[in-house]
């Protein structure tokens, strides 16, 4: 796509200078790119979920044929610019791409980027071609600022820095509140800050850092609200040194415990509730910073030293693996903190003799110097997967460095929150290419996530996409010159390259796929070594992977990042309204690459569209099942495997990784740190990890005799249990039959109640007469039957089947409750608004629309008539682990069927309504693109 020419080129007053010359790839001259697409007019219409008024529309817009409605939603209405139904709104897809890549174009046209104008026009043309054909993408601030009157704000992910002063201290807040209020996120170290047990020079006591963290989360949870794009996102991190790391670690999972409290006492503690601003730290992501020193004192069961932030020295002493169990124990807990590795971040670096890295951006794949950005873009690598399941390597690598070259020139043009940063950024010029889909490649390509195989081929892409990236750095610097910090970094920027060479050197290829591309990296970081050598690099830094979530719908991506996939089927959105059930597209081509027939492949993807899974699949053999494993479902990925892939791509990458290591709820305190240690061993630079359902539900008991005299025999007492009595209903008594529809199949409900009030029996009508699920529904509806009349609260079944997830799930034609994942779901769900009280409910999670709306209007929910479900709210409890406090043991949390996934209490689109599916440690809307904190 590219070249370096030494000829000369005017630079403005500049003298002449060497330019780079563009080479066409994907274009033809005298062909606009655009017109390789066929175009499309459509309307775009998005509904409110709470009561079906639009909150979106936009008609007419354009697209090309191949891309997704769920695309075009996202993209008109998150991207064009200007007030829906004025003129200046912009209605095309061209519109959006001409002017943001027309700010690029004249940018590195007037600061001596290319060689002639002609060079100008073919980059232009095939930064347009890549994206209007979904190749890759720009992070979300571009879209919404380039080539606008706002700011050319660029960049996503922001660190920031905090000294041991109260004025540091005002900033921060101040520069914090500026970069949340233009929806972007940022991480910050708090460790220079000294701590509780030191002394001010007043000679007064300190407050030490975690109690500024709480005037930075209420500002957080203030500014948050009034994103205009998305929920603001942040980053606190603590050395593991500090004096305070004790009460940093337990700091969020002593606030769960108030949360279930407040829920149990009958507050409103949900997403969004009234009474959740007395719960504090919410609105952050807290890491620790371990060392290696501590990790090795973790290793031997030594002691660890704390040192004083004002003197250095040591002030007290604690025991490192009791203290690696307590941090483990609270991520276990609410998921927090999660921990980065000190000791590999800095042996990556390559600007040390500037300063050490010390913090990352809110999701840890962005760490470097204090007080700086970095600009985004995550390629699409489906798109190089050509149609004989060979990667097309050429044009991975051509567009790896047009992508390189359009990044580097918007720092150039960009804006920045504060001038610390914009100084920063500008002298090292901190870059974050990464990709997304890698998961539906792997599957399409019949390797298993969790496999040498699977690991090798991500490897082998991420070596070449880092290689490649570095070389035309070097290339950039040749013609523009290197980072302004290079040459005072120079040997450790080298050395850094060697290492990422070495790791290539090392990748060991075990199948014919990665074979080429391990080679095109190899020649990529000999070429780069070669080129840095001569000229330098123009970018600190090149590569990371993101958690690419609005970007990834808008680019129709399967997959987000790093991920695996989700599940193996899934819905689609359709012109006109509705959605379809969908197989993913991976999966006949998996077939195929693995050797069944198409008669076969025919029967799998029919088996794997009705039952969700491929286990006992006609004609699967078992030992393929793993291919087919996702991050939720029957089969899932267990959670080392998620390590395991993040260690492969690791070496090669300037930055970190996005992602959070799902684990099943059933997981235990020595599993989790057991992944935790793994993750240094590994040489990982950072690592999250969330456990199912640990934000929800009653704290386990661990009673204790109390009273009990030692040293006396206890003599065993025979207690008689009474036995519950059946309470028959009446001859004739009250019902109530409703008929719903739940993703197409159609059923009754009829509940018959006491004279007297409460729920007596149950019975569920679904499928024909004398078919098998008929009558295994007749048998559930008398065993519940039988139980509410042995007095079993109807409570109870809510709490244990609302959000039971299987087919048929999906639309419902109730206008109380919109979705639901399963039928027994959608039951519950509406037994619960017909016989429960607003006050149980409420604890249980499951509110109706008008409640909601009546508290978003200051109303008593309470006083609502109108029982109309809203299944965006609901949550069902599940059990919690005992304090910390308790004495150390292994918790076991209740067993929840792997096939239930790790989404149970993800949150819901503040947006739409949606539940949200994790992106990285981030998640993100499918229904309108909408993010919790990551582009």
């Amino acid at each position: 796509m590219t070249e370096t020419t030494r000829g000369p080129v005017g630079r403005k007053g500049k003298g002449p200078r060497k330019g780079l010359r563009m080479r066409r790839v994907n274009t033809t001259a005298g062909t606009h790119p655009y017109d390789t697409l066929e175009w499309e007019r459509r309307d775009v219409v998005m509904t409110n979920w709470r009561d079906g008024t639009v909150n979106f529309e936009q008609r007419g817009v354009e697209f090309p044929v191949p891309w997704s409605v769920n695309a075009t939603q996202i993209v008109a209405s998150k991207y064009f610019r200007g007030a829906v139904g004025t003129p200046e709104r912009e209605w095309s897809l061209k519109q959006l791409i001409d002017r943001v890549v027309g700010v690029y174009t004249e940018t590195g046209r007037a600061h001596g980027y290319f060689a002639s104008e002609e060079d100008a026009e073919v980059f232009d043309h095939e930064l347009k071609y890549a994206l209007a054909h979904q190749l890759f993408s720009f992070n979300s601030p571009v879209w919404f600022n380039v080539g606008t009157s706002a700011k050319a704000q660029v960049s996503a992910c922001f660190i920031l820095s905090v000294d041991d002063n109260m004025e540091s201290i005002l900033d921060w807040y101040k520069e914090e509140g500026l970069i949340f209020k233009g929806g972007s996120g940022a991480g910050v170290n708090l460790s220079r800050i000294r701590s509780s047990k030191e002394l001010l020079s007043s000679g007064g006591a300190a407050s030490g850092p975690v109690s500024f963290m709480r005037g930075a989360d209420a500002s957080a949870g203030t500014i948050k609200s009034g994103g205009a794009t998305r929920r603001a996102a942040k980053m606190v991190v603590l050395d593991v040194d500090h004096p305070d790391i004790e009460e940093f670690v337990e700091t969020k999972s002593r606030e769960e415990h108030k949360i279930r409290a407040l829920r149990d006492a009958g507050f409103d503690v949900d997403l969004g509730g009234d009474d959740m601003f007395s719960v504090q730290y919410q609105n952050a992501n807290n890491s620790v910073r371990v060392s290696d020193a501590f990790m090795r004192a973790v290793e031997t069961g030594s002691e660890f030293g704390l040192t004083s932030r004002t003197t250095g020295e040591v002030i007290a002493t604690v025991d490192a693996k009791d203290l690696f169990h307590r941090m483990a124990r609270a991520a276990w807990e609410c998921a927090d903190p999660g921990i980065q590795y000190d000791g590999t971040i800095q042996d990556w670096h390559t600007n040390p003799e500037t300063g050490r890295i010390s913090a990352s951006n809110p999701c840890s794949e962005y760490l470097s110097l204090d007080d700086s950005s970095c600009n985004l873009a995550s390629v699409n690598l489906l798109k190089f997967l050509r149609e004989d399941d060979t990667f097309d390597v050429e044009g991975f690598t051509r567009l790896t460095e047009l992508v390189i070259t359009a990044m580097d020139i918007s720092i150039t043009f960009a804006d920045f929150p504060t001038d610390k940063i914009g100084e920063t950024t500008r002298a090292y010029r901190q870059l974050g290419i990464g990709y997304a889909n890698l998961g539906a490649l792997l599957m399409a390509t019949g390797h298993a996530y969790d496999s040498e195989g699977g690991r090798a081929v991500a490897a082998a892409i991420t070596s070449l996409m880092t290689g490649a990236a570095y070389r035309r750095s070097a290339e950039l610097a040749g013609v523009v010159g290197p980072y302004e910090g290079y040459r005072r970094n120079e040997q450790a920027h080298k050395r850094v390259m060697r290492k990422h060479a070495a790791a290539n050197d090392d990748l060991r290829t075990v199948g014919a796929l990665e074979d080429p591309v391990h080679e095109a990296a190899t020649k990529e970081w000999a070429e780069c070594l070669k080129l840095g050598e001569r000229h330098g690099w123009r970018n600190a830094q090149a590569s990371l992977l993101a958690p690419t979530g609005t970007i990834g719908f808008m680019m129709d991506c399967d997959t987000t990042g790093i991920e695996p996939d989700f599940s193996l089927v899934k819905y689609k959105k359709l012109v006109g309204g509705g959605s379809m059930q969908i197989v993913n597209q991976a999966i006949p081509r998996a077939l195929k690459n693995l050797g069944y027939q198409d008669e076969q492949a025919e029967a799998i993807v029919e088996y794997v569209a009705e039952n969700g899974h491929v286990v006992e699949a006609p004609s699967l053999r078992p030992e393929h099942y793993e291919v087919f494993d996702c991050a939720m479902g029957r089969r899932y990925i267990e959670p080392m495997g998620h390590v395991r892939m993040m260690a492969a791509t690791q070496p090669f990458l300037s930055g970190a990784i996005s992602k959070t290591v799902n684990v099943p709820e059933e997981a235990t305190v020595a599993d989790l740190e057991h992944i935790y240690y793994e993750g240094w061993r590994l040489g990982l630079k950072a690592l999250a990890v969330y456990r199912d359902n640990c934000k929800v539900g009653q704290p386990l008991s661990t009673a204790r005799s109390e009273g009990r005299d030692e040293g006396k025999e206890e003599v065993p007492r025979v207690v008689e249990v009474p036995r519950p009595v059946r309470r028959r209903l009446p001859k004739k008594r009250p019902s109530e039959t409703t008929s719903f529809s739940v993703g197409g199949a159609e059923g009754y409900i009829t509940a018959g109640s006491y004279p007297d009030d409460g729920l007596g029996e149950v019975f569920m009508k679904l499928g024909k007469q004398g078919s098998t699920l008929a009558g295994v529904m007749d048998a559930f509806s008398i065993a519940i039957s039988i139980a509410l009349q042995y007095g079993v609260p109807l409570e109870t079944y809510v709490e244990k089947f609302t959000n039971m997830r299987f087919d048929p799930a999906g639309m419902t034609d109730d206008p109380d409750i919109r979705m639901a994942q399963s039928v027994v779901d959608y039951i519950f769900r509406r037994l619960a608004l017909d016989h429960l009280p607003y006050e149980e409910r409420a604890a249980l999670g499951v509110l109706s629309a008008s409640e909601r709306e009546a508290r978003l209007n200051g109303e008593d929910p309470a006083q609502t008539a109108v029982q109309v479900e809203s299944y965006a709210q609901s949550a069902a409890p599940a059990e919690a682990p005992a304090s910390p406090r308790e004495e150390r043991s292994e918790p076991r949390a209740p067993r929840v069927a792997p096939s239930e996934g790790f989404i149970a209490d993800a949150p819901l689109c503040i947006t739409c309504g949606t539940k949200m599916r994790p992106s990285g440690s981030c998640y993100a809307c499918e229904g309108c693109g909408a993010t919790s904190g990551c582009s």
